[in-house]
């Protein structure tokens, strides 16, 4: 319901200068008050009250009071947007959050369990002490890595053999060669697996092939394992 407000030639000489506040009060009316004030001034004169005041309202004081119906025009949408939240960081966060690992002997030795598969690095290279003898081999095996595309890391820092496999537990590397004194006689190398922390000794001209079976799921290492000869060595760091 809608009203006019005061009709300034009569509200405004009886109101003067409370005309003003009449007009809000009577603009800030409920409808159901509306409706009573359209009533009342249908038949005489209708009281409105303002705080402590009362002032007498004649139909002469109002330009009018009718009902209005008003139609909005309400079109409904449901939104149908999809955010899936699938980012590179999100995956790159799960998997290192599931393949973290502690070692049951020492929890101090942490690793990633990554598969062969996805692990940026594939393979260590590790002489096993710094003795420049096994340089050409260290060279000779890295190219060949890397001939089969096998992304490879040869760690010839100083420290024990033990303490450089921890490292490259750490960041997920599954396998590792180690150049030793049995390379130079018998032209063999050991392979280490990550998991299980286990050596398989492997003729030197097999050793990238067999990485590469291992790395690409057509080799098990069990099969490895029962392939070739295993070989015991210190893991103390």
């Amino acid at each position: 319901m809608r009203s006019s407000g005061i009709n300034a030639e009569y509200g405004g000489k009886a109101f003067k200068k409370e005309a003003g506040k009449v007009s809000a009060a009577i603009a800030e009316l409920s409808d159901d008050q509306k409706e009573e004030m359209k009533s009342q001034l249908e038949t005489g004169s209708y009281q409105l009250t303002v705080g402590d005041n009362s002032y007498e309202i004649t139909p002469a004081m109002i330009s009018g009071v009718k009902t209005v119906t008003k139609t909005e025009h309400v079109r409904e949408f449901v939104p149908s947007v999809i955010e899936p939240s699938f980012g590179i960081g999100r995956i790159l966060y799960c998997i290192l959050e599931c393949n973290f690992k502690v070692r049951e002997s020492d929890e101090k030795r942490t690793w990633l369990d990554l598969p062969p598969l996805i692990a940026p690095t594939k393979c260590s290279v590790l002489p096993l002490s710094s003795n420049d003898v096994f340089t050409p081999y260290i060279e000779q095996i890295s190219a060949s890595l890397r001939k089969l595309g096998i992304p490879n890391k040869v760690d010839d820092s100083s420290g024990a053999i033990g303490r450089r496999y921890a490292r490259t537990d750490e960041i997920g590397i599954p396998f590792g060669i180690t150049v030793d004194f049995d390379t130079v006689k018998l032209n063999s190398v050991t392979v280490r697996e990550r998991n299980t922390c286990t050596q398989i000794r492997v003729p030197l001209d097999e050793v990238a092939v067999v990485v590469n079976q291992l790395c690409s799921d057509q080799l098990t290492w069990f099969e490895a394992s029962s392939k070739y000869p295993s070989f015991s060595s210190q893991e103390t760091i």
